[in-house]
């Protein structure tokens, strides 16, 4: 793997983790929109767990390939599942803010693959 899929791999994963960590403690500027867009509160703590399981897998295809891969695959889908959330309730001035998460990930894929 180069450098640069490695720094790439380790930024994303913390930016990532960061975003799970937000969660996970109900920042108010992570909560407001979640509550905004209709989502449940009993799915707060699973979707925090599912974006902190990503970016531990992201950590870990430095070492085992096929979960950085199979991580990336299944956070480019949980953010995929955020930018249709925003766009069911209508919020397309915030839309952009998943697809900060998402673009880092296949980042890591891209560089990940043509390493």
């Amino acid at each position: 793997m180069s450098t640069a899929a490695t720094v790439v791999t380790v930024l994303t994963a913390l930016w990532v983790g960061f975003s799970a960590f937000s969660l996970l403690r109900r920042a108010e500027w992570v909560v407001k929109p979640l509550t905004d867009y209709g989502v449940p509160r009993s799915w707060w703590p699973r979707l925090g767990a599912a974006k902190a399981a990503g970016a531990a897998g992201l950590l870990a295809g430095l070492f085992v390939p096929a979960v950085g891969v199979l991580a990336g695959i299944c956070l480019i889908l949980y953010f995929t599942g955020a930018v249709i959330t925003v766009l069911r309730a209508r919020s397309y001035s915030t839309v952009v803010f998943p697809l900060l998460y998402m673009g880092p990930v296949i980042a890591v894929l891209v560089l990940g693959h043509l390493a």
